[in-house]
């Protein structure tokens, strides 16, 4: 029988498929009546211990990827452009994140929202500290709280530790969605998701 566990959802803020599956995820969630919990990672100590590298970076692939995101985006109806710089450093949101999440997860969630808008549909690059800033004043945040959050070390030693968790968990990629225990990789895998909550597991 399906459970109430929330849905974790791990994501890296420069993952156009991170971006895609956000703009759906919640509406998973509510639809059967799970909590959704936001966990952004960086992909590079994912990459580094599974001996991977940027999909874009990669011979043959890269060039499939630049075209696949486009394409899923235009399939998902979500608006999107291939950033550039890609792709960026994005310990600066994520750390903001985590320090939001822990006073509103909604503001969070509106924050994270608008960084993905800003980067995927804008191509404005958000991994500098003011840009986060900014971004998080958009948002409703005081920009100053931010920028004291982002380089306090507490926060610092926070994303350290949801990083180190997600690679204990197994998390490789963005998005990569745990329900009830079970992994799902990449944004073509919401359908099983959302196959999975119906079921309660197949």
């Amino acid at each position: 029988m399906p459970t109430t566990g929330p849905i974790d959802f791990y994501f890296d803020f420069s993952s156009p498929y991170g971006y895609l599956a956000a703009t759906r995820i919640n509406a998973i969630g509510a639809k059967y009546e799970r909590r959704v919990k936001w966990r952004p990672i960086l992909l590079g100590p994912a990459f580094k211990a599974s001996g991977n590298s940027p999909l874009i970076s990669q011979p043959l692939k890269g060039t499939y990827a630049e075209r696949d995101f486009r394409r899923t985006a235009r399939f998902m109806g979500v608006p999107f452009q291939q950033p550039d710089p890609f792709p960026i450093g994005t310990q600066n949101a994520a750390r903001a994140f985590y320090w939001i999440d822990d006073r509103d997860p909604l503001q969070a969630h509106r924050f994270a929202m608008t960084c993905f808008a800003t980067y995927f549909a804008q191509g404005i690059d958000i991994s500098g500290a003011e840009k986060v800033a900014e971004l998080a004043a958009h948002a409703g945040l005081d920009r100053d709280e931010i920028l004291a959050a982002i380089s306090d070390p507490v926060v610092k030693d926070r994303l350290k530790r949801e990083v180190d968790a997600s690679l204990l968990k197994g998390v490789f990629g963005s998005p990569y969605i745990i329900v009830d225990g079970e992994p799902f990789w990449g944004a073509d895998r919401l359908d099983q998701v959302q196959a999975w909550l119906e079921t309660g597991g197949f």
